[in-house]
């Protein structure tokens, strides 16, 4: 192993350090240093194109459910519609598992790399099944694709961002989630118009939309580097600093401005990667605290977003009598009010702080939650009137999703973010995929109004006790380099992991 002594200068810093033993680098500072450039716009599109693809996905998924039954389709039963729908939940679970595991074992680049081809590959076999089993079984992978996103793209973008705009930027990123809904919905109007294309090429046309996006970015992220970070923590302390010094180039082209000298270089261990008793054990005695935080943001988003957004639809036929055709004209804005609200809001987890934001954003969703289902089971909102309370309630609702996928990324060591941002989103989304919608559906076709506001009181309740989670358990990261984030070195034998629900220190400027 290559060491060097606290006051060494660059020219001295190790290019590799075994793993399990000490080194020096100043690679964490210069990535936290640096200014916002153009460099880093381009980092967070080749990545960020993940949640507008799900977001896509899942609207294209419920649009085109109608037309897949008729005999020039193909001619799926609701039951075979409902195994595939349930194939790509199964996918994303397992899909991030897998992924998540191999991230943090090979790398972000690697994985992010692998999962948009898997997710390409596999849409574009989507519009071209010929029966139910070939649909379920495409559906399955494209799933695996977007469910291994999710962990390697979450962790590289943390990663790569400065820690004083990791916040808002982080929340931006996930609500493009909404945008991708915005644009299944434009284009299954005209995409599933018989009047424009038959119904036959049209929910072929709607799947290979989600290819082709996918296919234009795939050269852009070929360009994004491996995180520093993930190659500190393997000893490769030398390929980390050849990393940032490019990237210090290219954000000096783009700003036109030379970058303040970094801060003095710090101790950092090279841990490699660990097995899954390590991880679980880290999780669950190491990081006890924040793991029950992250359950807890993240099952309550979950199951309040899915329950309630997978059954608008049938809510506006059901109750309203709002023809079939027309609920697009409904989701469009509900899906701008998901848009806007990490957009505006996002800066305030930055400057006012995590821990009162995300306490805040999930009990004013819980209270206007409450508030809009006791709206309508009274009966006091029309179908435009209720849309825009849905609009306002999920404005601060989709602020408060975004920050949990936050929170479960940037809380946990490098070496295992993979595996937790994982393990987080698999959970809920089964809670929210399995267990929500079939809930609400039910509730929805029952035919009364309160029954359907009891399933949105208990969606409440949850974001209520989010809420408190958030209060009491949350840390303030809030312009916190990762590494000073980290409360133990990862080893659930390390002593010096107990009381990770204090505050962090070490605040980058």
């Amino acid at each position: 192993m290559t060491t060097t002594s606290p006051t060494a200068d660059a020219a001295a810093l190790p290019d590799h350090v075994e793993v399990g033993q000490k080194g020096l680098t100043d690679v964490p500072a210069r990535l936290d240093r640096l200014p916002w450039s153009g460099w880093h716009l381009r980092i967070v599109i080749a990545l960020g194109i993940t949640w507008i693809l799900d977001g896509l996905e899942v609207t294209l998924v419920g649009s085109v459910a109608s037309v897949l039954g008729e005999t020039d389709t193909l001619n799926l039963s609701g039951r075979e519609i409902g195994l595939a729908g349930s194939a790509y939940l199964a996918g994303a679970i397992l899909g991030a598992l897998v992924f998540g595991r191999l991230t943090d074992k090979l790398g972000r680049k690697k994985l992010f790399l692998v999962t948009l081809a898997v997710y390409l590959v596999s849409t574009m076999a989507t519009a071209l099944a010929i029966g139910p089993l070939t649909f379920a079984l495409f559906r399955g992978l494209t799933g695996a694709g977007i469910g291994g996103e999710y962990a390697a793209i979450n962790s590289a973008i943390d990663e790569l961002l400065p820690a004083r705009i990791r916040g808002r930027a982080d929340l931006a990123i996930n609500a493009t989630y909404w945008f991708g809904t915005a644009m299944g919905a434009l284009a299954t109007v005209v995409l599933l118009d018989p009047r424009i294309v038959s119904h036959a090429i049209g929910w072929r046309l709607a799947f290979g939309l989600g290819g082709v996006l996918g296919l234009s970015v795939l050269a852009l992220r070929s360009h994004v580097p491996e995180s520093p970070r993930w190659l500190l923590l393997h000893g490769r302390f030398g390929d980390a600093r050849k990393v940032i010094e490019e990237i210090e180039r290219d954000v000096e082209k783009s700003t036109g401005e030379k970058l303040p000298p970094p801060k003095e270089p710090e101790e950092l261990e090279a841990k490699g990667s660990f097995g899954w008793g390590v991880i679980a054990k880290t999780m669950l005695v190491g990081h006890a605290k924040r793991s029950l935080l992250g359950f807890s943001l993240m099952v309550a988003q979950a199951f309040a977003y899915n329950g309630i957004f997978f059954t608008y639809a049938l809510m506006l036929t059901n109750f309203y009598q709002v023809p079939s055709g027309k609920v697009g004209l409904y989701i469009l804005p509900f899906a701008a009010g998901n848009l806007l609200g990490p957009l505006c809001l996002g800066h305030f987890f930055d400057t006012i702080g995590r821990r009162v934001m995300i306490a805040l954003t999930y009990g004013v969703s819980g209270l206007l939650l409450a508030a809009t289902g006791y709206a309508f089971s009274h009966g006091m909102v029309n179908a435009t009137e209720l849309t825009a309370m849905w609009c306002v309630t999920f404005f601060v609702a989709s602020a408060a999703a975004s920050s949990a996928y936050l929170t479960v990324s940037e809380l946990f060591p490098v070496e295992l973010r993979g595996m937790a941002i994982a393990l987080f989103y698999a959970i809920g989304t089964a809670a929210g995929g399995l267990v929500a919608p079939t809930l609400f559906a039910s509730l929805v076709s029952s035919g009364s109004r309160s029954a359907v506001a009891a399933g949105y009181y208990l969606g409440a309740g949850l974001l209520a006790l989010a809420s408190i989670a958030a209060a009491i358990l949350g840390v303030s990261a809030e312009g916190q380099s990762l590494e000073s984030l980290r409360m133990d070195s990862g080893h659930p034998s390390d002593e010096k992991g107990k009381g990770d629900d204090k505050k962090a220190t070490g605040r980058t400027p």
